[in-house]
């Protein structure tokens, strides 16, 4: 089907122009005026647009404005097509201005507003879709949208703060392995060298730190290429159902990073349910959607298995307190959120608390880091100065 760019007045005499799929100019136009615009310009593209969403990419803080700035649009009255061409025309990210472009077209074709988003899994979630499929359902578009625009800045500051835990250590350890590797390549050898003339019997520490310079210099490639084969192959065993699992587990079970870890898990699990609840997908899917958003297997395969347990009859506590990954206050909140018929505003209460938890882990890791490393960085660097200059003490002692 071809596509049109036009130029058109609105009724109060607003100029706007746009693009749409439609079979002919004349259903352009007809299309136009059954909007009450006042079609000042077709022409037929010369191309089909093209959607590259590797150029830049669609980060999380382009949706939420996106869908924050559409949801305003909506509540306000603007028809759904000319609120998508407006976000198209304004956005500043190519990316995402060619999918919505992609979504207007598939709109003005007679899709849904949720299928036509559906064509697009790297800018929309199954999450996103699913709430705007939802929301469409019951004549609550706006406000599902504004939902799903806080519940994506809530979701991508808990990331952020994992994230950001994590950054500190890496760039220290990073340093102190970059300080370790010219110490052992460039400063050992010249001390080698000294030690060498002098024909003195070495002690143990220091031929140990010779002997780890010699096969940095001389087998550096096969530790490179040993550290590589083992990255790889860790990612290939991750990728497996079992491996992922594995790592998983093992990931939970690690003092305070586990906390941190396990508590970011059921604040996004709680907040995924909660919104998808709340904004009327059925309980079902919302399980099957939260399970495959969860980021960590255990928490997935406890997830389905409340899932199984919710479409036998039961409850969803029972399966989430056997999988003893959940705390019991949160088994207990949510069995009260299901009785109560307010499992929604349970899971949200749960989430906002959780939000607060993971703060305080992440505070007690960071803590707890920084004299892990200062002792760590201590006991390796301090150890190869002193292990160098054992022998500088040994002479001195000699001559006295």
């Amino acid at each position: 089907m071809p596509v049109f760019n036009y130029t058109a007045r609105t009724l109060t005499g607003e100029l706007q122009s746009g693009s749409i799929d439609l079979p002919s100019h004349d259903d352009v136009v007809a299309h136009l005026r059954k909007n009450r615009m006042i079609v000042v310009k077709v022409d037929q593209a010369p191309k089909d647009i093209k959607i590259n969403l590797f150029a830049k990419g669609i980060s999380t803080r382009d949706i939420v404005i996106f869908t924050r700035q559409f949801a305003t649009m909506i509540n306000s009255g603007l028809p759904l097509v000319q609120a998508l061409d407006i976000l198209a025309e304004q956005s500043e990210n190519q990316a995402l201005k060619d999918v919505t472009r992609a979504v207007v077209y598939d709109v003005e074709s007679g899709h849904t507003l949720a299928d036509a988003l559906r064509k697009h899994p790297k800018a929309f979630t199954e999450l996103y879709v699913n709430m705007v499929a939802a929301g469409e359902a019951g004549g609550i578009l706006d406000t599902i949208l504004l939902r799903l625009a806080t519940f994506m800045e809530k979701n991508d500051a808990l990331v952020r703060k994992v994230k950001g835990a994590m950054i500190y250590p890496g760039v220290i350890f990073s340093v102190a392995g970059m300080a370790i590797v010219i110490l052992l390549v460039f400063v050992i050898p010249v001390f080698q060298d000294m030690f060498a003339g002098i024909g003195q019997q070495l002690p143990l520490p220091t031929l140990i730190v010779i002997g780890a310079s010699d096969i940095l210099k001389h087998f550096w490639w096969a530790i490179g290429g040993g550290l590589g084969i083992a990255f790889f192959a860790v990612k290939r065993y991750y990728a497996t159902p079992s491996g992922k699992l594995n790592l998983d587990k093992f990931m939970l079970a690690m003092p305070v990073l586990g906390d941190v870890i396990r508590k970011s898990a059921v604040s996004r699990f709680t907040r995924t349910l909660g919104t998808l609840i709340a904004s009327g997908v059925s309980i079902l899917e919302g399980l099957e959607i939260t399970a495959k958003t969860a980021g960590n297997r255990v928490i997935h395969d406890a997830v389905m298995e409340s899932r199984a347990s919710i479409a036998g009859g039961e409850t969803i506590a029972a399966p989430l307190q056997k999988s003893k990954v959940f705390p019991p206050m949160v088994i207990s909140m949510i069995a009260v959120g299901e009785q109560t018929g307010g499992l929604d505003e349970m899971l949200s209460k749960i989430a906002d608390f959780y939000d607060e938890e993971v703060d305080a882990a992440v505070e007690a890791l960071l803590s707890l880091m920084e004299p892990v490393m200062i002792v760590v960085l201590g006991v390796v660097v301090g150890g190869m100065i002193i292990a160098m200059y054992l022998p500088i003490f040994n002479m001195i002692n000699t001559v006295q």
